[in-house]
């Protein structure tokens, strides 16, 4: 019986050794908190380093496209060319268009017949209108002659005055309906020219808004009715209207020379002027619209072409300039014999090497290394230097 006891003693569980779970969990707890008390730690640290320690402020400007003239212009503005006489024509009057005789891009004169609506209901009403007038005529030759027999009637004393003044009255009121016949005819002759649409002025076609078959009224009201049936322009009145930043427009004058260069033909230059300062500005931009006269361009220059526009201190010299890319000279560090410019990625500087050609002014050509449109610190300092860690200046 001792040796079955001391067998099944030796089967027990020796509870004392087995892990405590509750421990374990407790374990893995601490170890959350204290990874989040570092991290925490390191945000405010962080966090603490900007406030009391913030890092430097830059300004980055762009690598633009320019000629020597805009390096060395007073200040440059951007708008697009605007006729300063254009029109949408519509008719006066409401009806079907029968006829349109232009295109875009066709010349037109003054007073020439550009489109027609349909007018037979207009002059069927004059058709109506003159018979008329010839019933009233003919009407009145009978009255006068009535009115005249009546009288000599009423001079031998074989008529009443009331039968005269009865002839009277109605003569007078032939008379009248003569007139009404009359004017009935001038109004309906002027809405049969109504039906006419005439070109305003010498111009180009520049859009085409409707088309032969659709209604055409003075003031659309539906949803397959026209107002404008084209829209000219008067090609010898382009302007370029440019916004001129409130802090600069004290350097623009009246006739001050300027440069013109289109997007379109980025190496053609055309001499220009102010020719209006717009006396108030545009509040949610802060700019002052500036007109800018040509002197002379081509028919390349069409209206709505983006233009840059440079403003210069003296008289134009070139018009045709090779542009170029370019940034300030304060953009550029020399060291070691090779050049650099210095960008800011993910909130540290980085330095592109770049190859650079003549210097215009305030501004150095870049002939490898940059693209246009690429941003670089505008004016590098000793104190700037890689991989230091900058906020961008707004």
């Amino acid at each position: 019986m001792t040796e079955q006891e001391t067998d099944l003693s030796s089967l027990r569980i020796d509870r004392s050794k087995r892990k405590n779970p509750e421990n374990k969990g407790k374990a893995i707890k601490y170890v959350i908190y204290a990874v989040i008390i570092i991290a925490a730690a390191y945000f405010i640290y962080n966090l603490m380093s900007d406030i009391f320690n913030p890092p430097p402020e830059v300004k980055l400007t762009t690598a633009i496209i320019q000629t020597p003239t805009e390096s060395e212009a007073l200040l440059t503005g951007n708008g697009y060319v605007v006729a300063q006489r254009k029109a949408a024509i519509a008719s006066k009057a409401t009806g079907r268009l029968v006829f349109l005789g232009v295109v875009e891009g066709d010349k037109v004169r003054k007073d020439e017949v550009i489109a027609r609506l349909e007018d037979n209901d207009v002059k069927a009403q004059i058709e109506q209108a003159e018979s008329n007038l010839k019933l009233a005529e003919a009407d009145l030759k009978e009255a006068e002659n009535n009115y005249r027999r009546v009288k000599t009637l009423v001079e031998k004393g074989m008529e009443t005055e009331t039968a005269l003044e009865t002839a009277e009255s109605r003569l007078n009121r032939v008379k009248a309906t003569i007139d009404l016949a009359r004017s009935d005819i001038k109004t309906l002759k002027v809405n049969l020219e109504n039906t006419l649409i005439r070109a305003p002025f010498d111009g180009t076609v520049l859009t085409k808004n409707a088309e032969i078959g659709e209604v055409v009224a003075p003031l659309a009201g539906g949803a397959n009715s026209r107002a404008a049936v084209v829209t000219i322009a008067d090609m010898k009145s382009l302007q370029v209207e440019a916004d001129v930043s409130e802090s600069n427009i004290d350097k623009v004058a009246l006739n001050m020379e300027c440069q013109i260069y289109l997007d379109a033909y980025p190496e053609k230059g055309y001499p220009g002027f102010v020719a209006k300062i717009v006396p108030t500005a545009d509040r949610s931009k802060a700019t002052v619209l500036v007109k800018i006269g040509f002197r002379d361009y081509d028919d390349k220059v069409l209206p709505e072409m983006r233009a840059r526009v440079s403003f210069l201190a003296g008289e134009v010299k070139v018009t045709d300039e090779k542009s170029f890319l370019s940034v300030p000279l304060g953009s550029v560090l020399e060291k070691g014999g090779k050049k650099y410019v210095y960008k800011v990625k993910d909130e540290k500087i980085t330095e592109t090497e770049v190859t650079t050609g003549k210097e215009y002014g305030f501004n150095v050509e870049i002939t490898s290394g940059l693209a246009e449109g690429d941003q670089v610190v505008e004016k590098i300092t000793p104190d700037i230097t890689p991989g230091l860690k900058v906020r961008i200046k707004k």
